[in-house]
């Protein structure tokens, strides 16, 4: 029972058979059937573990994202805890170092002022030798020059004289 519903008015022309025998529809039908089957337990499985494991990845990687967060909040608060640390280091150290300049500047003004007073004294104790010396030295000249001079200038009556008042001038006192 061959129906033809003709398209095209001519021979040869184009037409649908609905004979269910001669297009081996039956056949077809069979064999897609079994290629569902078959690929619906074998592609089904395949899609689904697939899908398994692109879930357990995105699971996976989720947990990793949180744990890296976690650690990188930690880690941005310990750099804070360690800038902070620094900080205060470097103003601890700025203030240690101006302290230990200015005990340094106090301890060289001292040391100069000590270095001043000993040279001073110094200065005030060679100056008191000397004018000792000089002394010493004048009183030796005056001594010599008295003695060469003084017997042109006494004679036994000012020698006399000279003992009787070292005398009385020794008996006064």
């Amino acid at each position: 029972m061959t129906v033809f519903f003709p398209l095209i008015a001519s021979e040869g022309g184009f037409g649908i058979n609905l004979n269910l025998f001669e297009t081996n529809l039956i056949n077809l039908v069979i064999v897609i059937g079994v290629l569902y089957w078959f690929l619906k337990g074998f592609l089904g499985g395949m899609l689904q573990s697939r899908r398994e494991t692109i879930l357990r990845d995105l699971n996976d990687a989720e947990s990793r994202l949180k744990t890296a967060t976690a650690e990188l909040a930690k880690a941005q608060q310990e750099l804070s805890v360690a800038q902070q640390k620094a900080d205060k280091i470097r103003v601890d150290g700025t203030a240690r170092a101006q302290a230990i300049r200015l005990d340094g500047e106090k301890r060289t003004i001292s040391a100069m002022a000590a270095l001043k007073q000993d040279a001073l004294a110094d200065l005030n104790a060679e100056g008191a030798r000397l004018t000792e010396q000089l002394r010493r030295q004048a009183a030796l000249a005056a001594i010599d020059q008295a003695m060469t001079e003084l017997p042109k200038r006494l004679d036994s009556k000012a020698q006399e004289r000279l003992i009787n008042s070292s005398i009385k001038n020794l008996g006064d006192s």
